[in-house]
């Protein structure tokens, strides 16, 4: 009997090969070189001000606030928050005041979509006030440290634009995902009793399908976590460093 032909392995970090999961397409080839995706990143302005922070005249380290142990313990606090946010449950109840289209369309990935949004609004807001207040004080620490800071607020104006539209196109892959999971649950199962159409019907869908897709949600927000957190960290390591 004839085999169904498998993917090819995918290759790149772990929320990239996440990412790849959720849909049929072909990624399996090697991603660009790191200097050639950043020469198509930054444009000429971008790399002459990065020039600048990285051979210009250090400046003096300013005067203010020291990081301390206060400081890193906020900073864990703020992670541990969004992290809460990533494993609170989704809130799928049907408003009841909608139309019907609407109705239906909640039962299904909406909620979810929602869920990842505003996951998403919270983890950019704070990693950005973050990593804005931890340049401050790593410029406060000595000169070379201050440089450090400036080569970060440039690489922060120029590749986070093009890394916020990336991952904005997470939320439509998982609902290409969870539209697969919910099509291939639909085939395997029984056929479906006559629904309930009255008022207070709630069709959302459920199942170990619904599971596996929240549990690919989590993974993903946990994913996209760590990459938002990976420039804040390094700052972080920089203030420890003495």
């Amino acid at each position: 009997m004839a085999k169904a032909p498998q993917r090819a392995p995918v290759l790149g970090p772990a929320f990239i090969r996440l990412l790849a999961r959720f849909t049929d397409a072909d990624v399996s080839r090697p991603p660009p070189a790191l200097s050639e995706r950043l020469n198509q990143w930054f444009d000429w302005n971008r790399a002459i001000t990065l020039s600048r922070a990285l051979d210009g005249r250090l400046s003096e380290a300013l005067d203010g606030a020291d990081f301390d142990s206060a400081e890193d313990a906020g900073c864990a606090r703020m992670r541990a928050t969004l992290l809460d946010s990533i494993h609170a449950g989704v809130d799928t109840t049907t408003p009841r005041r909608i139309s019907s289209a609407e109705r239906e369309a909640h039962a299904g990935y909406a909620p979810y979509r929602q869920h990842y949004l505003a996951v998403q609004r919270a983890m950019l807001a704070t990693t950005g006030n973050l990593r804005g207040r931890l340049r401050e004080m790593l410029a406060r620490q000595s000169p070379a440290k201050a440089r450090l800071a400036e080569v970060d607020a440039v690489m922060e104006a120029s590749l986070s634009p093009r890394e916020h539209s990336l991952l904005s196109t997470v939320p439509a892959l998982l609902g290409t995902h969870f539209s697969r999971l919910h099509a291939a649950h639909r085939q395997s199962a029984a056929p479906p009793e006559p629904p309930d159409i009255s008022e207070d019907a709630e069709p959302a869908p459920s199942g170990p399908w619904l599971a596996v897709f929240e549990q690919d949600l989590r993974t993903a927000l946990l994913a996209e976590l760590d990459i938002r957190f990976h420039p804040v960290d390094g700052l972080l390591a920089a203030l420890r460093t003495r």
